[in-house]
């Protein structure tokens, strides 16, 4: 083990090697990031302090955001950081800080999707029983679950990549740690760790992916029995649920279910759902969401008359 010591830092190439391109990327994935930190830290204010929004779906929705919120913070302004520098270098610790991360809250978010798609499951096929299932215990569970989830799957990568020996080439063609840029630079042959890559990431992602598929393909056939307004409801939680899920599951499935190999197209791709995606997030459900939107106009009612009201006083 004593030679992987030859490499304490990586070189970043990052997005793109020209400035004109680096300056408007800078401004751009600036204000995604500020966006995806107020969305999603709003989301997470809003479902606390609205007694109207005390279902399972905000719990889980409230934690998302968080997720959210942390994951790209995991990214974003290193990366964003980074394209103001020449030369951008990682330390090896933070460079397996960064991995971990990346994907224990990238897990821990592909399990609570999970448990999303089966709390809207019991809302939209067993309303009678949706209390009594999806108690405060379950709910707690079900959190607690996705995030052991992404614990283990995030420890497993560490693992293998901490144990890699890394003697020399230490130039990164990529804007973050991830596992197929750093298993390239390894001087071993890395054909069985990238197996369980794919194993670890690709099959996971994969497989929940269909499930997914099938609950809501499950659901909306249950909706032939519902009324028209319910069925309007259910389709609006289906369709923002689904459209989540494809955004972050289609490049993370072409990211990792195949051996490893790091193609020019893996840079957007992941840009697309360690950037995009979280920005989204919050916007898809909420903006479709007529509770949400009746919590926000509340709480800034409330703010807009009592400021009033202050202002009066003085």
């Amino acid at each position: 083990m004593g030679h992987r010591n030859n490499v304490t830092e990586f070189v970043l190439l990052g997005l793109t090697q020209d400035p004109e391109v680096q300056k408007v990327l800078f401004v751009m994935f600036l204000l995604i990031y500020i966006v995806t930190m107020v969305g999603n830290v709003l989301i997470v204010m809003i479902i606390i302090v609205s007694p109207s929004l005390d279902s399972p779906m905000y719990f889980f929705l409230a934690y998302l955001s968080l997720m959210d919120a942390v994951y790209s913070t995991a990214i974003s302004p290193k990366m964003i950081l980074d394209l103001l520098c020449d030369k951008k270098t990682i330390s090896f610790s933070a460079c397996m800080g960064q991995l971990f991360i990346e994907h224990l809250f990238g897990g821990a978010e592909v399990f609570l999707l999970v448990a999303m798609a089966f709390d809207r499951y019991v809302a939209i096929c067993k309303p009678l029983y949706y209390l009594t299932i999806m108690n405060r215990q379950v709910c707690i569970l079900l959190l607690v679950v996705a995030c052991v989830g992404g614990f283990l799957h995030s420890v497993v990568q560490l693992l293998f990549v901490y144990s890699l020996p890394f003697c020399g080439r230490n130039v990164i063609d990529h804007f973050g740690c991830d596992m197929y840029p750093l298993l390239e630079l390894a001087c071993t042959d890395t054909y069985f760790i990238g197996l369980t890559v794919v194993a670890n990431g690709g099959a996971i992602c994969m497989v929940i992916f269909i499930l997914l598929l099938i609950s809501c393909g499950v659901i909306l056939n249950s909706l032939k029995t519902h009324s028209q307004e319910g069925r309007r409801k259910a389709l609006v939680t289906c369709s923002s649920h689904i459209t989540v899920v494809v955004l972050f599951f289609v490049p993370c499935i072409f990211l990792y279910v195949r051996p490893v190999s790091n193609f020019p197209i893996d840079k957007s791709m992941t840009v697309l759902y360690t950037v995009i995606t979280p920005m989204l997030n919050p916007l898809i459900y909420t903006l479709r969401n007529s509770e949400m939107k009746k919590a926000m106009e509340k709480i800034l009612s409330k703010k807009l008359t009592t400021g009033s009201v202050k202002m009066c006083a003085h």
